[in-house]
């Protein structure tokens, strides 16, 4: 059916006259080629369309066609091993219809229509069932159990239920409702991207999201459920950064979102994925991570939708009982594609020249994230994470998009340059990042991994803060004018930062971290600076400390593997016991000379 036509071409911004009967957000076809778009804004019987595709050729006069409905995704099993581009169209099946370039207009079903799943009920003939009941489950790849959900506004009686080979379209149930009519549910449902699903009830959030990454876990932890950013300059390893998080995170599903990256990291990642295996089970990690591909050369208007699509693909994997990690990469490609519409808008711009909605946008973007106890009897709950990288032009901090990101996360992990150009990897800057779970999380961490972990995590952060202190005065007076004392508050931070905060993303054995191994590293390198300020205290020359044959053992702990990590808590009691051996000779050798 035609519902307009066209007045207005400027870039993927269009403009129709003749939309008297459509609504914000309804997802039209522009022109004889179907171009998807998105009406944005209406006056009067004007609609500005937002198109998904490049809109080259498309002229003046041209139709535009309703669907009736808002930008929506499609969800059910089959998603999972899947690469979409930023309005869910399955890249694969796109490939294989128009080669290796997208052709405009063109459309492919984001769920496989073909495939057989073989389905098990769960709920029976005759059940009481409301939104976000179980129906039924299937095991949609060796990792992940798929849960398919009885639809949010249906509640009712099971007059039927189907198990066996079916296919996403077939009829999997028929539910009576309150009014008599009989509600046919399929394994498919749509859920429109700019609404958050909901949910029973948020949680308080008080477990950690381990990444193996030492300087996160151990000095500014995220929460399951909570929210973080990775601000940083170009060449500061954010990217490098979500993919390690993305790789080792205990999360049970991924889902990544290159939302306007550029396009050879974006095929690293498409190229690297599929042969990482998952770390508990060793199955490929694609059988539990969705990635959802936009690059910088795609059309701009699909960026800012492909946030919504993955935020929504996660909220579906939450509400089954997942916890589900959200990797955005970069909102500031994201926001930059907000500006660009918002100026071919003709609104009023806000600070340098981003919509004065920004604010808004980035906060309902990461306000989805949370633990959730999910709808439905059984009291399941879920937790989304979300995690966004920041590009601000030349490392500006005071950017309006990191600005705009912190007042909302409360977690930040700030790439810094310098210390990436010193090969210092991850380039967190331990002294700008902080953590506001830090306290929340303390519970858990003293009753996993130590009673005395957040005295552990302070001492660490006490001596790096008084390095930095103590290098301002070096550089004023010299290293000669130290104490003994400040010299080895400088060479015990030495050791934090070069023996713990440093981390090599392809090494095999410090790639990823445990939670007890990075406490007992930890802890063998401040039984260090513990028993040797006794030592200084007593006479003991510091080269004499420096030259203790455990300190090489303790600098190379962390190539330990996971199995054998009991070798460095025996490095804690050896090093106690040899700085003692030092105190006593440095005492007979006094005494000699008396």
């Amino acid at each position: 059916m035609q519902f307009g036509k066209i007045i207005k071409v400027s870039g993927p911004l269009v403009v129709a006259e003749g939309m008297n009967d459509a609504k914000m957000y309804d997802v039209v076809q522009v022109s004889e080629q179907r171009l998807i778009g998105e009406i944005i804004e209406l006056r009067g019987d004007k609609a500005s369309i937002q198109v998904y595709e490049e809109t080259d050729g498309i002229g003046v006069g041209e139709p535009v066609y309703s669907t009736g409905n808002p930008l929506s995704v499609e969800l059910g099993p089959g998603l999972l091993g899947m690469v979409f581009d930023g309005i869910q169209r399955p890249l694969d099946a796109i490939r294989e219809k128009t080669g290796n370039y997208i052709h405009r207009g063109v459309q492919a079903p984001a769920l496989d229509r073909d495939k057989q799943w073989d389905v098990s009920s769960v709920a029976k003939t005759g059940d009481k069932v409301t939104g976000g009941d179980i129906l039924a489950e299937i095991q949609e790849t060796t990792l992940i159990r798929h849960k398919v959900l009885v639809p949010v506004d249906i509640t009712g009686v099971v007059e039927e239920i189907r198990s066996g080979k079916l296919r996403v379209t077939d009829v999997l149930a028929r539910i009576r409702k309150a009014d008599g009519s009989i509600a046919e549910v399929t394994m498919i449902q749509k859920w429109p991207v700019r609404l958050p699903r909901p949910a029973k009830q948020k949680l308080v959030l008080s477990e950690p999201l381990v990444t193996g990454q030492r300087v996160i876990d151990t000095l500014f932890p995220v929460a399951k459920g909570g929210s973080a950013c990775i601000p940083g300059p170009f060449g500061s390893g954010k990217t490098v950064c979500q993919h390690q998080i993305a790789k080792w995170a205990d999360a049970q599903v991924v889902v990544y979102c290159a939302c306007g990256e550029r396009g050879n990291e974006v095929t690293d990642l498409l190229l690297e994925f599929p042969h990482l295996k998952d770390p508990k089970t060793g199955e490929p990690l694609m059988q539990r991570t969705i990635i959802i591909a936009n690059t910088s050369n795609m059309p701009v208007a699909a960026r800012e939708a492909s946030v919504y699509t993955a935020v929504t693909l996660a909220e579906y994997y939450r509400d089954m009982g997942y916890s589900v990690a959200l990797m955005a990469d970069s909102t500031s490609r994201w926001a930059e594609a907000m500006r660009e519409i918002s100026g071919r808008l003709e609104e009023m711009p806000g600070e340098e020249g981003y919509p004065a909605y920004l604010s808004y946008r980035v906060a309902e973007f990461y306000e989805r994230a949370g633990k959730v106890k999910c709808l439905g009897s059984d009291n399941r709950e879920g937790a989304l994470s979300v995690i966004g990288a920041v590009s601000p032009p030349g490392g500006d901090f005071s950017d309006p998009v990191v600005q705009a990101t912190l007042r909302v996360v409360k977690v930040f992990w700030g790439l810094e340059d310098k210390l990436a150009y010193r090969r210092h990897f991850p380039a967190i800057n331990w002294l700008t990042s902080y953590s506001l779970y830090v306290d929340a999380l303390g519970e858990y961490m003293r009753d996993a991994v130590g009673s005395d972990w957040p005295e552990v995590r302070a001492n660490a952060m006490r001596l790096l803060q008084e390095e930095e202190e103590l290098e301002e005065i070096a550089r004023l007076v010299g290293m000669e004018a130290l104490s003994e004392q400040d010299r080895l508050t400088l060479e015990s931070a030495r050791s934090i930062r070069e023996d713990f905060l440093h981390q090599s993303a392809f090494h095999e054995l410090d790639s990823y971290t445990s939670l007890s191994k990075q406490y007992l590293l930890l802890k063998a390198i401040l039984a260090f600076h513990a028993a040797g300020r006794g030592a200084v205290s007593d006479g003991v020359p510091l080269e004499v400390l420096m030259r203790l044959s455990i300190r090489n053992e303790v600098g190379r702990a962390k190539y330990i593997p996971e199995q054998d990590i009991a070798k460095i808590a025996e490095m804690e009691k050896t090093m106690w016991e040899q700085v003692e051996s030092a105190t006593r000779q440095a005492a007979s050798e006094t005494n000699g000379l008396r």
